[in-house]
């Protein structure tokens, strides 16, 4: 049996439920004849793909893949067919694991099928066919595709070493046991829906409630049902704040939680404060990527504070670097550099692209994030951007998004806000403001807004031109999509 899953094993944990979604629920002994199946069918394919939608086939298909040590590539079901197409090819999967009845589109019909039955599992099979691969930590576990936003996505390859080594530092900041009952709506094909919520779970002896799909209805309902921990975007946190002064059930819940976490972006302060203030809860924030799976983290029991995401988690090495290279020694919450980690979290290097993986690591064998950052003194990291969207030069100093979005989001007559900068004659670069208001009938003036800005953080950050807008272009995540904005 694979060790990145010692709770599937048989013993007293045998009875525990391990997954739900909706209805539909699996013990880890039904789990672990589920998977067995699965891993008994693709042990000797190379790799295989899984189409993966929010149900019980996805993650039995995924923990047998992985119980038989055969990667796999998670495909996201609102994907084009040429984004499918260029994936399956780049990858070559053997074959694909669905749902049974699941309609797949073009590109995914032309493989070899395998339909996943959570309910079809042998119990009396061996779960691994015999000569599983689980101990050989640098092999492939997953091919996690990157969202392509400079070419066509590249394939992360992810060990299961970095699997491993990212959930039980987790577990060591979370606090994370066997007791724990996870609740979250994320989908299943990338790092924060599959890795953190599902096999994060999956390897401590705990349970996942999946909602199928985000409410906040079903946020309370399963976290007043003795939940203990909720993951989500801030596009969910923002939802659940905009409805706990009208759900009291809601409130109840999330005050009763042991952990509120939320990633994948920026969780805007002002969410942060009404969410703290209704239910006397504070969301922690951490900090990762595809290639990189979890940095940084806020501990359970350390400091929630808002617009940062915690310290560097056990055995990662974090620093902040200047353009040229040369390391930012001061750690004053103002200085800032682009963050490049090393660790045994990181992936192995991009399918097939030996110059992309060069690129993407220095000399010294540090992975460039492209993440910009400040370092307060104590350590707590807070990220002010992209370095190719979100690091603005103007009048000679260099300017994070990320903080500007935060000070807007704190108008009350902004309800989103994104902020570019644009070429300028004098300034370099002029920052821009995209604003979606509350009350598109009377939006925030440019004078209002940059004055806003100033007297919260500096004069200079203030912006110079403002674009109200009806919505923010954003990704499944819930990500804003910058180069979407047009300046034109």
């Amino acid at each position: 049996m694979s060790s990145l899953f010692p709770a599937l094993t048989a013993g007293p944990a045998a009875d525990r439920p391990a997954l739900r979604f909706g209805e539909r629920s699996l013990t880890y002994a039904e789990l672990a004849a589920a998977a067995g199946t699965v891993a008994g069918a693709v042990r000797q394919a190379r790799r295989v793909a899984v189409w993966a939608t929010p149900d019980l086939s996805t993650t039995v298909a995924v923990t047998g893949a992985l119980l038989a040590g055969v990667p796999v590539v998670p495909l996201n079901p609102r994907s084009g067919e040429r984004e499918l197409g260029h994936i399956l090819a780049d990858s070559a999967p053997d074959l694909v694991l669905a749902a049974p009845g699941q309609d797949l589109p073009a590109p995914v019909r032309g493989l070899p099928r395998l339909d996943v039955d959570p309910a079809g599992g042998d119990a009396g099979a061996p779960p691994a066919g015999g000569d599983s691969r689980d101990d050989r930590d640098e092999d492939p576990a997953l091919i996690v595709y990157t969202s392509g936003t400079t070419g066509p996505p590249k394939g992360a390859v992810i060990p299961r070493r970095a699997i491993a080594a990212t959930l039980d530092a987790l577990a060591d900041a979370w606090q994370w046991t066997d007791d724990d009952v996870l609740v979250h709506g994320l989908p299943l094909f990338h790092v924060h829906g599959l890795v953190l919520g599902v096999l994060g779970p999956l390897r401590r002896g705990g349970s996942v409630r999946h909602l199928g799909r985000f409410t906040t209805e079903g946020v309370a309902r399963e976290l007043n049902a003795g939940a203990t921990m909720l993951f989500g975007v801030p596009t969910m946190y923002h939802r659940i704040a905009e409805a706990l002064p009208r759900e009291p059930e809601l409130v109840k819940a999330l005050a009763s939680a042991r952990l509120l976490v939320s990633g994948s972006a920026a969780l805007p302060v002002h969410d942060h404060e009404r969410i703290a203030a209704a239910t006397g809860r504070r969301v922690i924030e951490r900090y990762g990527m595809t290639e990189t799976l979890m940095n940084t983290s806020v501990h359970a029991d350390g400091e929630a504070r808002p617009g940062t995401v915690g310290v560097p988690l056990p055995g990662v090495e974090l620093r902040l670097v200047e353009e040229d290279g040369s390391r930012v020694t001061a750690y004053d919450g103002q200085s800032v550099g682009e963050i490049q980690v090393r660790g045994p979290n990181l992936f192995t290097g991009y399918l097939g692209r030996p110059d992309a993986t060069a690129a993407a690591f220095t000399a010294d064998g540090w992975f460039r994030t492209g993440d910009m950052a400040v370092c307060e003194p104590d350590g707590y990291v807070r990220i002010v951007g992209r370095k190719a969207t979100d690091l603005i030069k103007s009048g000679g100093y260099k300017i994070g998004a990320g903080e500007i979005e935060n000070a807007l989001l704190e108008h009350p007559a902004v309800r989103e806000a994104a902020v570019t900068g644009e070429p300028d004659a004098d300034l370099g670069e002029r920052i821009v403001a995209w604003i979606v208001p509350v009350d598109p009938q009377s939006p925030p003036t440019l004078e209002e807004l940059a004055g806003h800005v100033a007297r919260r953080l500096a004069p200079h950050k203030r912006p110079r031109v403002v674009h109200h807008l009806d919505a923010l272009p954003r990704n499944d995540m819930g990500k804003i999509m910058k180069r979407a904005l047009s300046h034109d």
